[in-house]
């Protein structure tokens, strides 16, 4: 089983296990009304590498082509209280801090095996920021039109309601 696979399965799994903060940030509502740390477009840009690292470009687009850093920003902005905010945002830093001490260059600057080793090794060194970075970008591409209707079937108009259709091999899970 490769990752995208591993991946689509989690997520159909995870369907009713997601942060509420998160399933808000899907329906679009806003429940932070207070403050929220200002990302700048260098943290963007790295939230979009680390996402593509996790869910990367193969024979369908990855989490970057789907735009997934936008959808962290929003989530995170607009659904998350601002301590939330900064422990995330700490997170990435010290994901970054990490790379510069055991490479001597920044995340974004490190070749795709280096950042592998780098996620890898934050899913043991901070466990919390990993968790909460896949939640998001898994939750984030395959809500988007690219992860619902390149990296699972998608129907637009179904037929009628069948609860068990056995899929064939090779078939895609279907967007919900």
């Amino acid at each position: 089983m490769n990752r995208r696979e591993a991946v689509q399965r989690v997520a159909l799994m995870m369907g009713g296990v997601l942060a509420a903060p998160l399933m808000a940030g899907v329906m679009g509502q806003v429940t932070n009304t207070g403050e929220s740390v200002i990302i700048s477009a260098e943290q963007e840009a790295f939230l979009a590498e680390v996402a593509d690292i996790i869910i990367p470009t193969t024979d369908t687009p990855g989490a970057k082509a789907a735009g997934v850093e936008k959808f962290i920003v929003r989530v995170m902005r607009d659904c998350y209280k601002k301590e939330d905010q900064e422990k995330f945002y700490a997170g990435l830093a010290k994901l970054d801090a990490d790379s510069q001490a055991k490479f001597g260059k920044g995340f974004v600057n490190l070749d795709v095996a280096q950042k592998n080793e780098m996620v890898k090794l934050s899913t043991v060194n901070d466990k919390p920021f990993f968790q909460r970075m896949k939640e998001l970008t898994v939750t984030g591409y395959f809500t988007s039109e690219i992860g619902a209707t390149k990296a699972l079937e998608y129907l637009p108009v179904p037929g009628k309601f069948e609860g068990c259709i056995p899929l064939k091999a090779g078939q895609k899970a279907w967007a919900l």
